[in-house]
């Protein structure tokens, strides 16, 4: 039960989080560039801004839970759940960035989706062998 709660909270933290780095990084490029030092009150900026904070913060959060999850779930169950991720980030994008999202797009994301649902069927435990020590032949 826990890999698909750490699975979903990795999920939304990368989406929310890549949003807010997007919306931040935005807010930063609609600074003018022609102005004598730019590129300082551009850092400055960006150390001020809580959205990039914010969006850091998850991604350093979904680091943690995607780690956690490789170490009890193969990563080929992983990696395709996790792409999940993407369907949400066109989501949030549309949604909360007002990111024009054509249907081709969309249909390409709901491929994404029926990806994963054919992957996170397969299940996400190792074999039993490769879980036990003691059943392992040793290496020679």
């Amino acid at each position: 039960m826990k890999t698909p709660i750490v699975l979903t909270l990795a999920i939304l933290a990368q989406a929310i989080g890549n949003t807010c780095l997007s919306k931040g990084m935005k807010n930063i490029a609609a600074l003018s560039s022609t102005e004598n030092g730019f590129f300082l009150r551009m850092i400055l900026h960006a150390m001020g801004d809580p959205t990039l904070w914010l969006g850091t913060l998850l991604l350093i959060l979904f680091f943690i839970l995607f780690a956690a999850a490789l170490s009890w779930a193969d990563l080929s169950f992983v990696i395709p759940v996790i792409s999940f991720g993407y369907i949400v980030n066109v989501a949030l994008a549309h949604q909360f960035l007002d990111e024009p999202v054509s249907s081709m797009r969309w249909l390409g994301t709901g491929f994404i989706f029926l990806g994963v649902i054919l992957v996170s069927r397969t299940g996400s435990r190792r074999t039993a062998a490769a879980d036990n020590p003691i059943q392992r032949s040793p290496a020679r």
